[in-house]
């Protein structure tokens, strides 16, 4: 994966990542490059998921009360009522 000075999209770093997953799975690749590779996916893969975690705790869930009106609500606890 070739270093830039510009963060790429979420979206982006998943299509690397997936890639990775891809070209390991396929068996195709000589040991020393799926080792490299093992270590970029874990640390791509780690970024993806501490950026997840961050836009979760950012998530708000809009519902009524017991009086009727409407209050946000962390996404947290939405989960933790089911």
């Amino acid at each position: 994966m070739m270093a830039t000075k510009k963060k790429l999209s979420f979206e982006s770093r998943l299509e690397a990542l997936e890639s990775m997953v891809r070209s390991l799975e396929s068996g195709s690749v000589a040991l020393e490059e799926a080792l490299n590779l093992y270590e970029q996916g874990t640390a791509l893969a780690a970024s993806l998921e501490e950026e997840l975690s961050s836009a979760q705790q950012r998530l708000t869930v809009l519902r009524k009360n017991a009086e009727g009106n409407m209050e946000e609500t962390p996404l947290e606890a939405e989960d933790e009522d089911a």
